[in-house]
C-alpha cells in the first residue's frame, strides 16, 4: 500500500511544480523598483516582505502589495498630500496592477488605467 501513496505524493508535487512554471509571472518578477529613478518622476519599490514605498514625484507613498501571477493588489496605502506644480500625481490612485514583462500597468479602485511603470 505504501507504493501508491508515494506515487500520488510524487505526482501531486510534480503537478504543482509544472503548474507553477506555467504561471508566467511570480512575485519574484514583481518585487523590485518600478518607474524612473529621476526627480519628479513616479516610482514604486516593492520589497520582498510585501511592503511598498514610492513617490509620485512629489508625494511619498507607503503600503503593502501581494502578487497572484501577473496581478498585483495594493493595500493599506498611505500618501502625503503635498501640492507640487508641474507634477502629475496619478500614482497616488493605485489600487491594483498587472505586470507584463517589464511593464506594470497601474489601475485605480474603479479599474481604470492610471499609468504605467517600467521595471528598473
Amino acid at each position: 500500500m505504501a507504493t501508491p501513496t508515494l506515487w500520488l505524493t510524487a505526482s501531486a508535487a510534480g503537478l504543482a511544480l509544472t503548474m507553477s512554471g506555467c504561471s508566467g509571472t511570480s512575485s519574484d518578477d514583481v518585487d523590485g523598483t518600478w518607474g524612473d529613478p529621476g526627480d519628479a518622476a513616479p516610482q514604486l519599490v516593492l520589497a520582498t516582505d510585501g511592503t511598498l514605498t514610492g513617490t509620485d514625484g512629489c508625494n511619498l507613498l507607503n503600503g503593502r502589495w501581494r502578487a497572484d501571477g501577473p496581478d498585483v493588489e495594493f493595500s493599506d496605502t498611505l500618501s502625503t498630500l503635498m501640492a507640487c506644480q508641474g507634477v502629475d500625481t496619478w500614482l497616488v490612485q493605485l489600487s491594483s496592477a498587472t505586470v507584463d514583462g517589464d511593464i506594470m500597468t497601474v489601475m485605480s479602485a474603479d479599474g481604470r488605467k492610471v499609468g504605467t511603470l517600467a521595471k528598473q
